[in-house]
């Protein structure tokens, strides 16, 4: 049964999800706004705000909890460095999603993930 398994699975094994998800957040962090569909968007948003958050406090263990979610040292540099001063008196909604509608011959609607500024 699916009880309480709302997630999109984008028809990927969990594994592939997880790189997914992964690799997006990397990217975001890293150009501070990407281009991507509205349901990968829409995923990646409650993602992304929990390592923010997570950051915001400057530790040893939510460096390694960001680290080891993102899987790039740099990102977790500038996740810690960038967006945890900037975001320190914030209580949440560090991301928004801009819908771009249908881009050239695409089937999916797309849309741009950015942080607040």
């Amino acid at each position: 049964m699916k009880h309480h398994k709302k997630r999109r699975t984008f028809n990927r094994t969990s594994e592939q999800r997880r790189a997914l998800l992964r690799g997006l957040a990397r990217s975001l962090v890293l150009s501070n706004a990407i281009t991507t569909t509205e349901a990968k968007a829409k995923e990646l948003r409650p993602f992304v705000e929990k390592l923010v958050t997570a950051s915001k406090s400057d530790t040893v263990a939510s460096r390694r909890l960001v680290s080891t979610r993102l899987g790039s040292p740099e990102a977790t540099k500038k996740l810690h460095a960038e967006y945890a001063k900037r975001y320190a008196t914030r209580a949440g909604g560090y991301t928004r999603i801009i819908r771009l509608g249908k881009i050239g011959n695409r089937v999916a609607e797309m849309a741009r993930i950015e942080f607040v500024a």
